[in-house]
């Protein structure tokens, strides 16, 4: 009978190997979401962005406390022909019915954004249903609309979150672009982060209360109007079926066409 014997220094070597080899695939797949892909089992994501040659991107804004500032970002989107996507917490849709309705009346889109603005990750299937069931009813009532689009409060879902929303018919869409207008940066420091990292089918965030976001906004759909980009709703950027998303959340269609 025959041992198989390593020595302690090749097996440092083994190990060293093995380490750069993982952080190769790691670099290689891009970021944390890499670190997912290599080594866990696959995860349900929502959509980050879109794989098109269509110049087109989505601006989409998250409204979940206050409203001071909505009236002036409908102005600036009107200013630039940019339709637009509100994700809405159902207390701002109890807090702001007169908004909703004006929203929806100048033809941007309502997403859902829960209805208590929750860590979805931490509370049961059904208690994920009312949340969304909730603010779509109140949201349908105002403006007559269905609700089809659906982004986690902070960003935060699991599997459990993802695949709840869609078998009661939403799809799930966060972003690949954002402008970190909650932190109060500088219009100028938004701008270099939201201008070189929007592309074909990026999904831009920022939030209806940021405090300097209607100052920045025509500074960014002012430059990617001259870079020759359509702004669109987020249901009119994704696809319908035939698609699959990818490690980074990219949804892309099975077959070569572009959207």
């Amino acid at each position: 009978m025959h041992l198989f014997f390593v020595s302690w220094d090749r097996l440092i070597k083994i190990c060293a190997v093995f380490l750069v080899v993982c952080i190769s695939l790691v670099c290689y797949n891009g970021g944390y979401r890499g670190i997912i892909s290599v080594f866990s089992p696959q995860r349900e994501l929502p959509v980050y962005n879109v794989d098109t040659k269509e110049k087109k991107v989505a601006i989409t804004f998250d409204a979940s406390w206050g409203a001071e500032n909505t009236q002036k970002i409908l102005d600036i989107l009107d200013q630039y022909d940019a339709k637009a996507t509100f994700f809405l917490v159902g207390i701002w849709v109890d807090d702001f019915p007169d908004m909703v309705k004006k929203i929806s009346k100048a033809g941007h889109e309502i997403g859902n954004h829960s209805s208590t603005h929750p860590h979805m990750n931490s509370i049961s299937e059904a208690e994920i249903e009312k949340e969304l069931s909730t603010t779509s009813e109140k949201i349908k009532k105002l403006t007559g609309k269905d609700i089809k689009l659906f982004r986690a409060p902070y960003g935060e879902y699991n599997d459990k979150v993802v695949l709840t929303a869609r078998r009661l018919g939403y799809q799930v869409v966060q972003w690949d672009v954002d402008s970190l207008d909650w932190k109060d940066l500088s219009p100028e420091t938004m701008s270099k982060r939201v201008l070189p990292k929007a592309k074909e089918g990026s999904i831009i965030l920022f939030h209806n209360d940021g405090k300097y976001t209607p100052e920045v906004l025509p500074t960014i759909l002012g430059e990617l109007r001259k870079r020759g980009y359509k702004f669109v709703r987020a249901s009119d950027l994704i696809y319908k079926d035939n698609y699959y998303i990818d490690y980074k959340g990219t949804q892309i269609l099975q077959s070569n066409d572009s959207n």
